[in-house]
């Protein structure tokens, strides 16, 4: 396979099986996969969740340079929701192209724009039309009519993608993209946040529908299983299967190549230390603008666009001032408690606060 082959294999199995729990624990009641493309009957009801994927990126490319996408998805089987691998090739930009797996209906699409500064605007599509759904089915039968850690690979060769990072205009929808080769010509959509360019470890044993993780401790819980665990695992998936009794098979010296790894770098001089700092201060009152801000008293988060998906988690939340700073360069910023947190007393408690500046928060 290639590095992006690796790559989408192991995310398309991110969240497939919580291991070492056995098929009846009630974590591996249902899958826990990302990139979920549900049925729109099902999706209209909850804000959570979406019938679509878009994917948008920017490609520096000539004329003669057409893109191309393949979409990879988990289709549910079988009451232990063993999965099917799909794909589906587009050639290039053009009209939707419909599919239909046992039921499970759609239709992809890539379109190709001009957008400014030269740059041309690839968008993939993909949308589940599949009917019979409502929001009051079950997630586990919901999951039945749904695109499982849906994946887009879209390639230009020849081209450039600009990164997703440098292109805050473009709105991706249900999905992460990221720069995935070195040349900068395939772009790979995620279901889960990655930097540019992410990379399998070399040391790796091989995926564990757990790629987030810490591998040396999941492989070191597959050691501990029971012969009985091991059996009722065996019964189930055989994708399942497969890969505990390969992280069975590891050796002790496979685990400690794990184990942290340590490498020569290129000696650097460190900077010169500034001469002093001033001191971080916290304040009781404050006023900024027309705005005056007091400690214990109550703002509305209003993160800008262009932040990671927790300002968009915490976006119109009442929150609580806990705290106003200033940084080294005298600017004002506020420590906050998000209100109806059920754990806001111990964040509290324990100083770990979100931090926003004046243009991020309003007065309630």
């Amino acid at each position: 396979m290639t590095g992006v082959d690796e790559l989408v294999e192991s995310l398309l199995y991110e969240g497939y099986a919580l291991y070492p729990y056995t098929p009846d624990a009630t974590k591996n009641a249902t899958p826990t996969p990302f990139g979920i493309v549900y049925a729109p009957g099902y999706a209209e009801g909850l804000s959570s969740a979406h019938d679509h994927l878009r994917l948008d990126c920017a490609l520096v490319a000539d004329t003669g340079v057409t893109p191309r996408a393949e979409v990879r998805f988990l289709q549910s089987q079988g009451q232990r929701h063993r999965a099917i691998e799909r794909r589906i090739e587009i050639p290039g930009p053009g009209e939707a192209i419909p599919f239909d797996f046992d039921g499970l209906v759609g239709r992809v699409r890539m379109r190709l724009d001009p957008m400014p500064r030269g740059l041309q605007r690839v968008r993939v599509c993909v949308h589940n039309a599949t009917g019979g759904q409502s929001p009051r089915v079950a997630r586990a039968e919901a999951l039945r009519s749904a695109l499982l850690s849906t994946h887009v690979v879209v390639t230009a060769p020849g081209g450039r993608f600009v990164s997703p990072l440098e292109t805050p205009e473009l709105q991706s929808v249900n999905t992460f993209p990221v720069l995935a080769t070195e040349a900068d010509d395939t772009v790979v959509g995620a279901a889960i946040v990655l930097p540019d360019h992410p990379q399998i470890s070399p040391h790796s044993r091989g995926n564990l529908f757990d790629g987030t993780e810490i591998e040396e401790a999941l492989l070191l819980h597959v050691h501990t299983l029971s012969d009985g665990e091991r059996e009722a695992i065996a019964d189930q998936d055989p994708a399942v299967r497969e890969m505990v009794e390969r992280a069975a098979a590891t050796t002790g010296q496979d685990v400690m190549a794990l184990h942290g790894v340590m490498r020569p770098t290129e000696q650097l001089t460190p900077p010169e230390p500034p001469a002093r700092l001033p001191a971080l201060t916290g304040d009781e009152q404050i006023t900024v603008g027309e705005n005056t801000f007091v400690k214990g008293g109550k703002v509305k988060l209003n993160p800008g666009d262009g932040g990671d998906p927790y300002d968009l988690m915490v976006r119109g939340r009442t929150a609580t001032i806990e705290r106003i700073l200033h940084d080294v360069d005298g600017r004002p910023y506020f420590a906050v408690t998000v209100d109806g947190d059920p754990g806001q007393d111990l964040l509290r408690d324990t100083n770990r606060f979100l931090y926003f500046f004046s243009e991020e928060i309003l007065p309630t």
